[in-house]
């Protein structure tokens, strides 16, 4: 099926339907992105890098503060775009009734959850930006390289909101996203190299580790936090770029064979 034929400017106005919901709550939701990090920079910063010491990343002797810097902000991307189109979608979806209200319009399906993704790439890039503010007044995001964090919460917000909506269009209640939570997000946000160095992990679990988005995501943005940009890199931007096609075209396909009887 020709999904691009279904797909027009009008997915904006889903983006604005979304914005505006959320101008009403913003005052909420900015709280968390600015609060989040002066939690997690104490406890890591005060508590368990004192611990850990300075440690070798990729031949350069690097504290623990600057590794997990980056680590939080790939985290907090993952989490608004994928629980923006994971429970939040959902709830539009099946007891508000949004979605239906919106295919009464002139809004194709395609429109429709192409806007709930933007969306939710959005949020996470408000949410990223605020974090980075917030991480930059304590001197661990070096500029301009820091810049590329921005784009980049775009892509990982896109690949992220397209894997939550595949989720969507497969779960058959709210209750059943504890499932992917469990065995989708929990492993990534413990193992993808987020918290401690792939080179720790056996060589299976370091492969295991590598097929995992997070990964990628967090390569990125430690990439940008510590200046070395790398051509090694484009293997982790291609694989995000590919990801949210894959999730992109599963999403479309799967709430339309959910949404249209």
């Amino acid at each position: 099926m020709n999904f691009q034929a279904g797909i027009s400017r009008r997915w904006l106005r889903v983006w604005q339907r979304n914005l505006s919901v959320y101008r009403r709550t913003w005052r909420i939701s900015f709280l968390p992105p600015l609060l989040e990090p002066l939690l997690y920079l104490a406890a890591f910063g005060l508590g368990l890098s004192r611990m850990v010491g300075d440690f070798s990343y990729r031949g350069q002797e690097i504290a623990y503060l600057p590794f997990i810097a980056p680590a939080l902000l790939a985290i907090t991307m993952m989490y608004n775009a994928f629980f923006e189109t994971s429970y939040a979608s959902f709830v539009r979806m099946y007891y508000q009734k949004t979605f239906d209200a919106m295919l009464a319009t002139p809004l194709t399906l395609e429109e429709v959850i192409t806007g709930e993704i933007a969306w939710a790439a959005t949020k996470a890039v408000i949410a990223a930006t605020l974090m980075q503010l917030v991480i930059s007044a304590f001197g661990l995001v070096p500029y301009p390289t820091g810049l590329l964090l921005l784009p980049l919460a775009v892509l990982g917000g896109l690949a992220f909101a397209a894997a939550g909506m595949v989720f969507t269009s497969l779960v058959p209640n709210i209750e059943t996203f504890n499932l992917p939570i469990f065995l989708f997000i929990t492993p990534m946000f413990l193992f993808s190299g987020t918290f401690f160095p792939l080179q720790n992990l056996p060589a299976w679990a370091r492969w295991l580790a590598l097929t995992l988005p997070l990964t990628h995501l967090t390569e990125l943005a430690r990439a940008c936090t510590l200046a070395r940009l790398e051509p090694r890199l484009l293997w982790s931007l291609l694989y995000l770029v590919v990801f949210f096609g894959i999730c992109y075209g599963l999403a479309l396909r799967g709430m339309r064979r959910r949404l249209v009887k």
